[in-house]
């Protein structure tokens, strides 16, 4: 294990915000993240878990020490006549895993192709598209709980998926994400909810074909990141109840929706953010991006302020149109390596 001093985070986070980092160690095991920790009480530090760098917001020092979790491998672990379950090191590439997954005959995933970031980073926000969520698939998830100061394995009942939520959310200091252990299908049962990915499927009901038609989409519609710096999907879809609903309903009889358990509607935040005017529209360096107004940009060389003030910006206005206060989905790191809630301009 080395630890690094000073080291620029900028390439490591897809929004390509430069913030420097006090103290620097990537690990490739569960002995260096040991090591990692330890080190971190002895010089009395906090800890930032890095993965993908793909869902955070990082500011432009962070006085800690930032863990970047590197562990790889896929194996598998138990097999049945209907089910196969892979154990996959959490600095796996979540889409070539998704790849390789689809290559292997294991079935499930194909809808949350080409989502960027690392398995390990997966469970935490419990990611899905297209009415798939990764927590459906999700046998166990192998953690170091620094409360308990041990290693151990929690079931997927245990995580307490929800949408875009889990229990890594609520206790974000608690635990490591080391491994993820995933229950796929020998034969593929097609999640097809979503119009125009059952449009674009067509006839060929392959989950090969499923897969191809994912990453078209998202590619016609999101910006690479290595060209336009992005988080992904900025804003969570906002889940209302249906009395909410319904009144706005009568106002934009086009507003998008998909009904939820419990008498709830999730509307569609791109939706929205366009509807309120934001779509391709940009406040310095920032902006949302033309093609898909759910995607914040990083066209310049922004920093964390100029990325607060457009987002900010963006919730206050559909807020005035729709009274729905957008949250956004990535999380905000304070400069002592803490997560902190978002404000907003309300």
């Amino acid at each position: 294990m080395e630890v690094q001093q000073q080291v620029q985070l900028q390439k490591f986070n897809t929004l390509n915000l430069k913030s420097v980092a006090k103290f620097y160690v990537k690990v490739v095991s569960e002995h260096e993240l040991l090591d990692a920790l330890a080190f971190a009480k002895d010089q009395h530090l906090n800890c930032l878990i890095l993965s993908g760098g793909s869902n955070m917001l990082l500011p432009e020092y962070i006085d800690g020490l930032v863990i970047h979790i590197a562990i790889l491998g896929i194996q598998k672990s138990a097999e049945n006549q209907d089910t196969v379950q892979i154990c996959v090191g959490a600095g796996e590439n979540w889409h070539e895993f998704v790849l390789h997954s689809t290559a292997q005959a294991w079935y499930g995933l194909q809808n949350l192709a080409l989502i960027p970031g690392k398995v390990g980073a997966s469970p935490v926000q419990n990611i899905g598209a297209y009415g798939v969520e990764v927590g459906d698939f999700i046998a166990t998830v192998r953690v170091y709980d620094r409360e308990d100061q041990r290693f151990k394995n929690l079931t997927a009942a245990e995580c307490q998926f929800a949408y875009r939520h889990s229990i890594f959310k609520d206790h974000p200091t608690r635990f490591v994400i080391v491994a993820v252990t995933f229950k796929l299908l020998k034969v593929a049962n097609l999640k097809l909810g979503y119009g125009d990915l059952r449009t674009a499927v067509g006839d060929d009901l392959s989950p090969e074909n499923l897969q191809r038609q994912v990453i078209l989409i998202r590619q016609s519609k999101l910006p690479n990141p290595s060209e336009f710096p992005n988080a992904g999907s900025f804003f969570k879809n906002p889940v209302i109840d249906d009395v909410q609903y319904q009144q706005l309903a009568q106002q934009f009889p086009q507003l998008p929706h998909y009904p939820q358990a419990n008498a709830q509607v999730k509307l569609a935040a791109g939706w929205l953010i366009d509807q309120a005017g934001w779509k391709g529209k940009q406040l310095g360096s920032v902006g949302m991006f033309a093609k898909q107004a759910l995607v914040l940009v990083n066209y310049a060389d922004a920093n964390l302020n100029d990325v607060q003030q457009t987002y900010r910006a963006v919730q206050q206005a559909v807020q005035q149109k729709f009274n729905i206060l957008l949250e956004p989905e990535p999380v905000l790191f304070s400069a002592n390596a803490l997560i902190q809630a978002h404000q907003s301009n309300q």
